[in-house]
């Protein structure tokens, strides 16, 4: 056997046993058993620790395996021959809710999710060229949401908005400006800035009719008078020119069927001297330029698994999510924006925050 051929081999197995990880992960996840773990406060047997999460012993113990043979959990035997299994404290960030943004272990949900609304989907498309239908994602767009929402809750307005320009957005939207957001959902980011500044108003757009319907009741349960939805394709042919000083899209410009149509009516949108910002993912355009990216295998599985498919409906583009700095630059400039910035986004290693001026 070659060094290269042994090599692989070994590479073989850390994969067959990293992505069986990753699936058991995200059940352990969802089913609490990581805030479990982290609530024992010392080395625990099995049956205490389903006690604590509320499971199936038999269940929590098969799964246990699969955590001490990953390394995720560690286990000793005490005295009477008794298995305890403890959490290191030093990942509790990184597994826990409590976590906030150190938290990578919601994202163990996500390719399991997609596999169970899209695997059928793409396999038929790896054949047929077609694109797949938003109606094939709901748990993963209410996953998506959740993320998202507590996102926005935790740092929209505390930190991304005072990185806008140097603060300089925070004023403006202290003194009053009109913003929208583009593909809002249900429209927790609007709301959030909605109340945090009373003296502008804010429209969100979206293609989901349900998702709008949701955000009205919330919005008029919490009696905001200055926020609206409209139920708008963002690349259609119908939009109102200058309408608003500031416009945002939060990670779905690259889900667009017709994203440079998208991006040349928020360009036509904005007001003389009004700003977009572009929130997307942070990577390179081509595939050699994201070799290095710590996160480039789970993005493009999104991407194959998602945002390609849904973005090649109806003819359409099918950027998908790996686009990259340099193709949305360009499309931007193209779009109409005299001036383009990239900027880093605090706390948030995923984004890039594409700043655009008219």
């Amino acid at each position: 056997m070659s060094n290269k051929t042994e090599i692989f081999s070994k590479k073989m197995c850390d994969i067959l046993n990293y992505g069986a990880l990753n699936l058991a992960m995200g059940i352990g996840y969802e089913s609490g058993l990581f805030e479990a773990l982290s609530g024992m406060g010392a080395p625990a047997c099995c049956a205490d620790i389903a006690a604590e999460a509320g499971v199936s012993e038999r269940y929590l113990r098969e799964w246990l395996g699969v955590m001490v043979c990953g390394e995720i959990v560690e286990v000793r035997v005490d005295k009477q021959g008794q298995e305890l299994f403890e959490l290191p404290g030093e990942y509790v960030s990184f597994l826990c809710r409590s976590g906030g943004n150190s938290n990578l272990g919601v994202y163990t949900q996500e390719i399991p999710l997609l596999t169970d609304c899209a695997r059928e989907g793409v396999l038929e498309g790896m054949q047929s060229g077609a694109g797949i239908s938003y109606e094939r994602y709901p748990k993963f767009y209410s996953f998506m949401e959740q993320l998202a929402d507590a996102k926005h809750r935790d740092v929209l307005v505390q930190t991304f908005l005072p990185s806008v320009m140097d603060g300089e957005m925070v004023r403006r939207l202290e003194e009053g400006i009109s913003v929208c957001d583009i593909g809002c959902a249900e429209g927790v980011a609007l709301e959030v800035m909605a109340q945090a500044f009373p003296n502008s108003q804010f429209t969100g757009t979206d293609i989901s009719e349900e998702s709008l319907n949701n955000a009205r009741k919330r919005v008029a349960e919490l009696g905001l008078n200055n926020l609206s939805f409209q139920l708008q394709d963002a690349a259609g042919d119908k939009v109102e020119p200058q309408q608003f000083d500031y416009i945002t899209a939060f990670d779905s410009i690259h889900d667009q069927t017709r994203p440079f149509e998208a991006l040349r009516n928020i360009h036509k949108m904005l007001r003389s001297g009004g700003v977009f910002s572009m929130i997307d993912i942070k990577a390179g355009s081509s595939v050699s330029e994201n070799i290095e990216h710590p996160m480039g295998s789970f993005l493009y599985t999104v991407s194959l698994m998602h945002c390609m498919p849904v973005g090649l409906m109806g003819g359409g583009t099918g950027l998908g999510m790996m686009w990259g700095r340099e193709k949305a630059v360009s499309m931007c400039y193209d779009a109409g924006f005299s001036r383009v910035e990239v900027n880093d986004i605090p706390e948030d290693g995923f984004n890039s925050h594409y700043l655009c001026f008219k």
